[in-house]
């Protein structure tokens, strides 16, 4: 992660690590994303929520991707499969959250009626793995 000492630490306690999470975004998105960051209404309000998520996410996939103890797993062995755990799930569920800059072609939000729409709308099925179209649905 990052070694800004403006940031409280991820583990430090778990309040923490909402902060972290979500600051971590806020920032990011404010400096990467300025046209988005400023249509938030409540920015301190919408980062806290979503630093909750976040952390909450990270939680459940670490607990996920560790599984049960194997029988006779010895104690560091058991640390550095939960390490590897949280660090992979930290990396996936930020890597969600932590957004690139819009391609100056398009624009952030994309409706129907926009000349991009067939381009998003092909990209995001297959990013879904849902390769149909809606004109080749049942």
């Amino acid at each position: 992660m990052t070694g800004d000492p403006d940031l409280p630490r991820p583990d430090a306690a778990s309040r923490s690590a909402l902060t972290y999470y979500g600051e971590l975004v806020r920032r990011q998105w404010q400096g990467c994303l300025p046209d988005v960051y400023q249509q938030i209404r409540d920015p301190g309000a919408f980062f806290a929520v979503l630093g909750e998520v976040i952390a909450q996410r990270i939680d459940e996939l670490a607990d996920h991707l560790a599984g049960d103890d194997p029988p006779g797993e010895g104690y560091l062995a058991k640390v550095a499969r939960l390490t590897a755990a949280r660090d992979h799930a930290k990396g996936r569920v930020l890597g969600e959250y932590l957004l690139l800059p819009p391609d100056e072609d398009r624009p952030v939000v994309v409706d129907r009626g926009h000349p991009s729409w067939a381009v998003v709308d092909a990209e995001q099925r297959e990013r879904l793995g849902d390769p149909l179209s809606e004109e080749g649905r049942p």
